[in-house]
């Protein structure tokens, strides 16, 4: 009886917080779907009408859809592999035992603290920069022709300093992950005779199995919501748009709340989609 009672208060006191955090998430979406259905332009606000699914299908058969969507899964499938490729060899350079580790681990963590567009401009200014960015200066050094980044590869571009901006984060777990391993393992193979790429084949990779299927979880959600970067450096565009960036410019440059309503809605259900391809992959790499 007294479990109950217990169990009721805590439902009781907790409730207030559930209550608003229902408000504040049902009530943007409600929002949303409303004007998602309304031929809505904030240039003519005074005519309000009843649009039906306009909104969805011209959202849907906008020239740009298809190519945002594309860059979409292009910035989301290549910032995982460098992200996750460089993250387990930093990860296992970190790991080892070398005089000022802490401060490694500290220096190559940083980036991940650094705020997207201030990553941005730091890239595209200092780094990029066909004339007097960083690595325009090394291909001088070299005698090459110096790249415009942003003009001949601005996607790339992108792709680049995201995996900069998630490199740590990914870096971080796959080192705590690490730092789990039974050391007892890796002892017995050397003294069995295994090289260290065996050792880390069939040891060391089953190990983190887990942790990058975490990793590729939590970036593909923050992935899909891209837009800093490419505001900041290209500004849009065919070649760099990204569905954040489409929605963007229908609310924001075309003033047509409608159709980015309707747009964020079908970002939406896309961004579930995947989430639950990466929930149900999660979960069948624990039950393993």
């Amino acid at each position: 009886m007294a479990t109950q009672q217990t169990q009721a208060l805590g439902r009781l006191l907790v409730s207030p917080a559930v209550g608003l955090l229902l408000l504040i998430s049902i009530v943007p979406l409600a929002a949303t779907v409303y004007f998602s259905f309304l031929n809505y332009n904030l240039l003519d606000p005074g005519s309000v009408e009843w649009a039906g699914f306009d909104n969805y299908t011209y959202f849907l058969t906008d020239p740009g859809f298809i190519s945002a969507l594309i860059n979409t899964l292009i910035i989301v499938g290549a910032v995982l592999v460098i992200t996750v490729v460089l993250g387990v060899m930093v990860a296992l350079l970190m790991d080892q035992a070398v005089v000022g580790r802490n401060l490694v681990r500290l220096l190559v963590i940083a980036p991940f603290f650094v705020m997207p567009t201030v990553s941005a401009l730091i890239w595209k200014n200092l780094l990029m920069h066909p004339v007097s960015g960083f690595f325009a200066w090394m291909a001088a050094s070299l005698g090459l022709q110096p790249i415009d980044w942003f003009t001949d590869y601005p996607l790339m571009a992108i792709i680049l300093i995201i995996s900069w901006e998630w490199l740590p984060f990914a870096a971080l777990i796959l080192l705590t992950a690490l730092q789990s391993l039974d050391e007892e393992q890796k002892e017995a193979a050397e003294m069995d005779g295994a090289s260290a790429l065996s050792t880390f084949i069939y040891i060391t990779l089953p190990h983190l199995a887990r942790p990058i299927t975490v990793v590729i979880l939590i970036e593909t959600i923050f992935l899909l919501t891209v837009f800093a970067e490419i505001y900041v450096t290209t500004g849009g565009g065919e070649r760099t748009n990204n569905l954040a960036f489409l929605i963007y410019s229908a609310a924001l440059k075309d003033y047509d709340i409608g159709a980015a309503s309707a747009g964020g809605l079908v970002a939406v259900v896309l961004a579930n989609i995947v989430a639950m391809f990466l929930v149900r992959m999660v979960g069948k790499n624990l039950d393993a």
